[in-house]
């Protein structure tokens, strides 16, 4: 099996290459990504906990999933293909906010990403992967910024980043319909 390529860009997100994904962390090279937040009626986000044998990050809470669009891939099918293979379910999402952050990891390894954050609702238990997700749970945004300053060694990079710098465009989606 081939490892997975990233779409290389620039700082304006123009697609200038592919790239096999451990190399471009190696190499901290900019790479598209997607980063999914999903919520419940009750305005809660739903966190996962990363596998406990993820190559970098392991075991750490963050946003719902994430990862890295394939080429020719926009970033909703991107966002909902992992969805559902981190957690069990498809839902509608919507573009929110992108931004490019740059995170080493103790590794050696280093996210260097333009990361587009997603978002969409959804109030059933999600059917988590294994390989992927070692626990999942539903925390009210201000309840994750309090536990974030307390303890940040328990979540990732890049959430703490969306967390630190965009908090006020993490919108909790209307439903347009009542169903």
């Amino acid at each position: 099996m081939n490892e997975e390529q990233v779409i290389l860009v620039n700082e304006q997100d123009e697609q200038i290459g592919l790239m096999p994904k451990m190399e471009a962390h190696e190499k901290a090279v900019l790479h598209r990504a997607f980063s999914v937040f999903i919520f419940n009626d009750k305005e809660e986000l739903m966190l996962q906990q990363r596998a406990l044998d993820k190559y970098h990050s392991p075991g750490l809470w963050t946003n719902t999933c994430c990862s890295h669009q394939r080429n020719g891939e926009t970033n909703i099918e991107a966002g909902k293909r992992r969805l559902k293979e981190e957690m069990g379910f498809v839902t509608d999402l919507k573009e929110s906010i992108s931004f490019i952050y740059k995170a080493p990891f103790d590794n050696g390894l280093t996210e260097h990403e333009y990361d587009h954050v997603l978002l969409g609702t959804y109030n059933d238990k999600p059917e988590i992967n294994l390989d992927e997700v070692a626990s999942w749970k539903w925390m009210k945004l201000d309840d994750v910024k309090v536990d974030i300053a307390l303890h940040p060694e328990a979540y990732t990079e890049w959430f703490k980043i969306i967390f630190s710098n965009f908090y006020k465009h993490i919108n909790i989606p209307q439903n347009e319909s009542n169903s």
